[in-house]
């Protein structure tokens, strides 16, 4: 397999007058292509802090990161920016939906820093939302949809630009555990279409819904296994 996401030897320290927090100590991880990879951790174990690193939204203190064989370390803030607009889908606990746009207008955003024609920008934002059944919900606002559906529009958003990495940061937090399940097995669908998705979480169970499990403590990776067979 290739991989994807190949860190090696990754530092985020912070220095708060006299205190040095390393906030990641270290961690040296690889993802390969195509993986559904969770990484687990309490408030505090820089699981976050990673997560921003991986999606580029963050740079590392020491150490290098390569994403699908590029050293974004030495990438300018623009080409950052490119790369996060471009080969990164994020899906976020709060959906990060804009309330006056409705559900295409808030698909076809990432599309809009990309030169897609309006026709172009439509079409893929369509095709996205037909891979999460909201074809029909095209012209509803964020407030009329409940929060399964706009996490799924989330999702969709991230789809929209065909990114390498699916980069979904607790995106059952806000949900009930019915529709939290529903939104995980969307996240385990598109991974079973060959998309690599990095689920950052607190909850232990909800990892064991990915391929592989990577525990982090204290800024260290402290556990990383395979899941046999993850729960359907």
């Amino acid at each position: 397999m290739t991989s994807m996401i190949r860190l090696e030897s990754i530092y985020k320290i912070y220095n708060t007058g006299e205190n040095e927090v390393r906030a990641v100590d270290g961690i040296s991880l690889t993802i390969q292509k195509g993986e559904y990879v969770a990484i687990v951790g309490q408030s505090g174990s820089g699981k976050s802090t990673l997560m921003n690193i991986i999606g580029c939204l963050d740079v590392p203190t020491a150490g290098s990161y390569l994403l699908d064989g590029e050293d974004v370390g030495a990438l300018s803030d623009n080409k950052l920016a490119d790369i996060r607009n471009r080969r990164l889908g994020f899906v976020f606990q709060q959906y990060n939906l804009i309330a006056k746009l409705n559900v295409l207008e808030n698909v076809e955003l990432p599309l809009q820093y990309g030169g897609y024609s309006a026709r172009r920008r439509r079409e893929k934002a369509e095709e996205a939302l037909a891979r999460v059944g909201l074809l029909d919900r095209l012209h509803h606002l964020p407030s009329q949809l409940s929060g399964g559906q706009q996490q799924r529009v989330s999702i969709a958003r991230a789809l929209v630009g065909d990114p390498s990495v699916i980069l979904a940061d607790e995106p059952t937090g806000a949900l009930d555990s019915k529709t939290g399940i529903e939104v995980l097995q969307f996240l385990s669908n598109l991974n079973a279409q060959g998309n690599t998705i990095v689920l950052i979480t607190h909850d232990s169970k909800i990892a064991l819904m990915a391929q592989r499990v990577v525990g982090i403590s204290d800024g260290k990776i402290v556990s990383d296994e395979r899941v046999a067979a993850p729960p359907s």
